[in-house]
């Protein structure tokens, strides 16, 4: 009787485990999924877990890695705007995100996929390029290039391509390399020299012309400042002239007084260096030193 019970459930397990496996599947958090039928329906599954289905051949369960995968460009030429050739490298990041549309277009095969994705670049990027001059690319001005537009407008050009052709969303695109063809390295390296000289002589003529004006400026100030001195030490020449003549008048007014003055100059010319002198004080000079002269009496007028 155990047996029998035992019996009964296993084959009840086996049979929810078979029950399972053909009406029932699993899309994990790294997939995306639809299902097909012979009827020519098919559904998309939207989220990942377990969700029934109808055996196969009813329907069929199409399941696709749903990860960022990378993929690069080949490294070849293309022309710039003002006819120059450029060599041009183009990585981007895609995933599948409608896996019908990508099961329709390469039967679930990446490789198919990069190789189609590959034309798909080479368009969109000949396209791009063309559109803009070699400046934006190659430039000894930081500001003249234009890496991040020509990224942007590549991307562009190629997101909602590939989505609709192919079911795919494009999550990022950028330049990984560019390179010039030997047959213009020479002639880029002779532009770049001929800008830096242009520059240097830019900066030189700025110097100069403001070394210039500085010194204009300069010699300026020196005339303003030389001519307000001159001006000055003219009026002060002047006021010691007018005091000197005024100096002259009293003299000439008061011939003692004058006789007196010269007698001090005389006095402190000889007596400028440390000396003893033993003289006579009625001789002069010396004879100031016993003080001024008498006044003379008042005459009477009797």
């Amino acid at each position: 009787m155990k047996g029998n019970r035992l019996a009964v459930t296993i084959g009840g397990i086996l049979l929810l485990i078979f029950g399972a496996v053909l009406f029932c599947f699993q899309v994990r958090q790294s997939e995306v999924a639809f299902v097909s039928s012979l009827t020519g329906t098919s559904t998309q599954v939207q989220a990942p877990g377990l969700h029934a289905r109808l055996p196969w051949p009813i329907q069929r369960v199409h399941k696709f890695d749903a990860r960022v995968q990378t993929f690069e460009g080949k490294f070849e030429e293309a022309l710039t705007s003002d006819g120059k050739p450029l060599m041009v490298q183009v990585y981007l990041g895609w995933k599948i995100t409608s896996p019908q549309t990508f099961y329709n277009s390469f039967g679930g095969s990446t490789n198919d996929a990069t190789r189609n994705l590959e034309g798909l670049i080479g368009s969109a990027k000949n396209a791009v390029v063309g559109k803009h001059p070699f400046g934006h690319f190659v430039s000894t001005e930081p500001a003249e290039l234009k890496f991040v537009e020509v990224e942007q407008e590549m991307l562009d050009v190629i997101k909602s391509e590939a989505q609709r052709r192919f079911g795919i969303s494009i999550e990022f695109l950028g330049i990984k390399r560019l390179g010039l063809p030997e047959s213009i390295v020479q002639k880029v390296f002779e532009r770049m020299k001929a800008e830096r000289e242009r520059l240097v002589q830019k900066y030189q003529g700025e110097g100069q012309a403001r070394a210039l004006e500085i010194g204009a400026k300069a010699n300026r100030e020196r005339d303003e400042i030389l001519a307000k001195a001159e001006g000055e030490a003219t009026r002060i020449r002047g006021q010691a002239e007018a005091e000197a003549a005024s100096a002259y008048r009293i003299l000439e007014q008061n011939p003692e007084l004058h006789n007196y003055f010269k007698r001090l100059d005389a006095l402190e010319i000889i007596l400028r260096d440390r000396s003893t002198l033993i003289l006579d004080t009625k001789t002069p000079p010396f004879d100031i030193l016993k003080g001024p002269p008498a006044s003379p009496a008042p005459k009477s007028n009797k």
